[in-house]
C-alpha cells in the first residue's frame, strides 16, 4: 500500500466527520429556531409536580392565549406571586377561576402529581398567558446539561477541535507529495551516467562514425588529391 492510500482514507474520514458535525449543528439550529418561528414558547420541566402528565426533563411548547380564553383544566406556565416564596416559573394546571377585584380573575393551580392545590392564588398581569400545547419527554435533559458551563464548553469545543484537526490533516495530505508522484518524477528525469553505461557497441560505433564524418568530411572522388598525377 502506498503512502497516498492512508492519506486518502484519512482525508475521506475527516470529510465524513466534518459533514456529520455540520449536519448535526444545522439540525440542532433548526430545532431550536423553528418553534419560535411558529409562535411557540419553550419551557424545560425541572420538577416532578406534573409527573404522570408531563415528566421531569420534558420540554413543553406553549402558545400565548388571551386571558379571557383561559379555562379550568388548561396547563399554564406562570410566575407565582412574590409572597409565595417561589422565584421560578411554574407549569401547573388551572384548578379554579374566581372573580376578583376590579373585574380581575383569581386563579388557583395544582400540579397533577401533587396531593393538594398550590398554597397561593394570583391574578394575571398580562393580557395573554402561555398555555401548554405539546410536551416532548427527555429532550429537556440536554438543555439542563447545557446549562452547566463545563459541559457546554465540551459539547461546543470538542466538535470544533475535531473539525480543526481534520482540516489540518487534509492540508498536510494535500501538501505532501504522493509516492506515485515521486515515482513519476524519477522516470521522467534521466540519469545520464546510467545511459552511458547501457550504450551498445553498435550504437557507440555509429556515434563515433557520425562524429568523424562530421568533423572531417572526405574529398569528392572526382577531385585529384594533392601530389598525384592526373590520368591521361
Amino acid at each position: 500500500m502506498s503512502t497516498a492510500q492512508p492519506a486518502t482514507v484519512v482525508s475521506r474520514l475527516g470529510g465524513l466527520v466534518v459533514n456529520l458535525v455540520l449536519v448535526t449543528l444545522t439540525l440542532g439550529a433548526i430545532a431550536y429556531l423553528a418553534p419560535s418561528l411558529l409562535g411557540y414558547e419553550r419551557y424545560v420541566i425541572t420538577g416532578g409536580s406534573m409527573s404522570g402528565t408531563i415528566e421531569k426533563g420534558s420540554v413543553v411548547f406553549s402558545k400565548s392565549t388571551p386571558a379571557e380564553d383561559l379555562k379550568v383544566g388548561d396547563v399554564i406556565t406562570y410566575l407565582p406571586p412574590a409572597d409565595s416564596g417561589v422565584t421560578t416559573l411554574v407549569t401547573h394546571r388551572i384548578l379554579s377561576m374566581e372573580p376578583g377585584e376590579n373585574g380581575s380573575t383569581v386563579f388557583r393551580t395544582q400540579g397533577d402529581a401533587n396531593p393538594d392545590p398550590d398554597p397561593w392564588t394570583f391574578s394575571l398581569v398580562d393580557d395573554e398567558e402561555p398555555v401548554v400545547q405539546h410536551a416532548v419527554p427527555k429532550v429537556g435533559w440536554i438543555m439542563i446539561a447545557l446549562a452547566d458551563r463545563e459541559i457546554r464548553m465540551l459539547v461546543v469545543g470538542l466538535p470544533a477541535a475535531v473539525i480543526a484537526l481534520m482540516a489540518l490533516a487534509q492540508l498536510i495530505g494535500a501538501l505532501r507529495p504522493s509516492r506515485e508522484d515521486e515515482d513519476a518524477t524519477e522516470d521522467v528525469v534521466p540519469n545520464c551516467g546510467d545511459r552511458v553505461e547501457v550504450l551498445s557497441p553498435a550504437w557507440a560505433t555509429s556515434l563515433t562514425s557520425v562524429d568523424l564524418d562530421t568533423a572531417a568530411p572526405s574529398a569528392p572522388r572526382h577531385l585529384a588529391t594533392a601530389g598525384s598525377a592526373a590520368p591521361h
